[in-house]
């Protein structure tokens, strides 16, 4: 196929928690996440050579954070609970804690040509799955503001996992008026609860979002 026309400088690459918890052997293990950082490498040298941006995001949750099973008397990985701040929220194994190891991102992700990093998740009550916004749509993580400050209005998406993370991330830069890609192998499901990573796929088809392998926008 021809490569996607994206134009540079007003384009990034929004590389999401491709970090240790979520790769093979973390607390929150999606298969085969390390399999992501290869083609995401290659994206952002392409970004950086062409003068766009690549920002990374990364979960940093404090001890006890509510998202977390163990922070619910009697609840497990999985289950669904009510907070103070969002209707629903589904409770994962503690994972992504502030300052550990499972926080760093994976040791093969190239963060050389990562021009922003934004921590997300960070307050003790309120989870965070997109880029762009805390779970309660509401609480801005600042990164709108620094994209539309660079007249950037083109985003290419990848990481992990496709079916919260990525998912919410992408949704949200399409409602926010960018156009919006995700980097079909450079992504992959924790597809919990199952069948979440194909309900995903058909959301971002029906927001508008295109799919394309990272080979088509070299």
């Amino acid at each position: 196929m021809p490569p996607i026309p994206i134009r540079f400088p007003a384009s990034a690459l929004i590389i999401v928690d491709v970090q240790n918890d979520f790769c093979p052997g973390g607390a929150l293990e999606v298969s085969k996440g390390d399999m992501v950082v290869q083609p995401l490498n290659r994206l952002a040298s392409l970004f950086a050579s062409k003068g766009g941006r690549v920002v990374a995001t990364q979960d940093w949750h404090p001890a006890g954070h509510v998202s977390f099973a163990s922070s619910h008397e009697g609840k497990k990985p999985g289950e669904l609970t009510h907070t103070a701040r969002v209707k629903e929220q589904i409770l994962w194994p503690d994972h992504c804690v502030q300052g550990s190891q499972g926080a760093r991102f994976h040791q093969d992700l190239d963060t050389g040509p990562v021009n922003l990093i934004i921590r997300k998740g960070f307050r003790g009550g309120l989870d965070s799955y997109s880029a762009f916004f805390e779970n309660d749509l509401q609480t801005s993580t600042g990164l709108d503001g620094f994209l539309k400050s660079l007249s950037i209005d083109a985003l290419v998406l990848g990481g992990l996992a496709a079916d919260y993370c990525v998912l919410y991330s992408a949704l949200d830069a399409a409602a926010l008026g960018y156009k919006t890609f995700v980097a079909s192998d450079a992504v992959r499901a924790v597809d919990i609860p199952e069948g979440s990573a194909e309900r995903a796929m058909k959301l971002l088809g029906e927001a508008g979002v295109i799919i394309a392998m990272s080979k088509e926008f070299e």
